[in-house]
């Protein structure tokens, strides 16, 4: 009995793999939210405060995000080389830490608690697309809980809520939900232990 060489067709010799025309998706602009001339001050302003690596003080950083929309409690750093897509769509907890070279990228919004720490070269993203439709931008919103730490490297997806004083490894991926209080690795996100031990019945 012959086998059938990998990606063989026998069969449905009639089927024809479809490639979605990029020229006709639906636009990104209805995530902006905002008029096209505030998206490019905003870009403009971005590129010399935030991005910027030659821009020392995190309290220059984050009074910039604030003129611009972006809801951040007292305390926060924010160190350089970060980047927001659009700052009216973040909010962060008092004394939160946001590590160097860190993408927030939220055509929706994330939520960040009190006391949370996101290390170095994290990514954030809310967007995806109807990958098997017309490529249309679909977005949803991150939570991450007070207390939590993302260590470096990782990327939150959108629809992701990370529990109080949950703790990602570095270059984990999270997609879902992550107890509260847990550590977690990894492509999937694996449970390793708890980060904290609590009694019985306590959060």
């Amino acid at each position: 009995m012959a086998l059938k060489k990998p990606g063989s067709t026998e069969g449905r010799e009639n089927f024809i793999t479809p490639v979605i025309n990029l020229a006709s998706a639906p636009g990104e602009r209805a995530a902006w939210d905002r008029s096209r001339f505030t998206v490019y001050l905003w870009a403009a302003a971005e590129l010399i405060f935030v991005t910027n690596a030659w821009q020392v003080s995190s309290k220059v950083r984050v009074a910039v995000l604030r003129l611009f929309g972006a809801d951040i409690g007292p305390g926060v750093v924010f160190r350089p080389r970060t980047r927001v897509k659009f700052p009216w769509k973040l909010h962060i907890g008092a004394d939160s830490w946001i590590g160097e070279g860190v993408w927030f990228h939220n055509q929706d919004h994330i939520y960040i608690g009190h006391d949370v720490v996101v290390s170095q070269e994290s990514f954030l993203t809310t967007g995806s697309h109807a990958h098997r439709v017309d490529m249309r931008l679909l977005t949803r919103p991150i939570h991450v809980h007070s207390g939590a730490w993302i260590t470096s490297r990782c990327i939150v997806l959108g629809g992701a809520n990370i529990g109080r004083s949950a703790l990602l490894q570095p270059m984990t991926v999270v997609a879902g939900d992550v107890k509260a209080n847990a550590i977690v690795r990894g492509p999937q996100a694996e449970f390793v232990a708890f980060r904290f031990r609590v009694k019985e019945g306590n959060e």
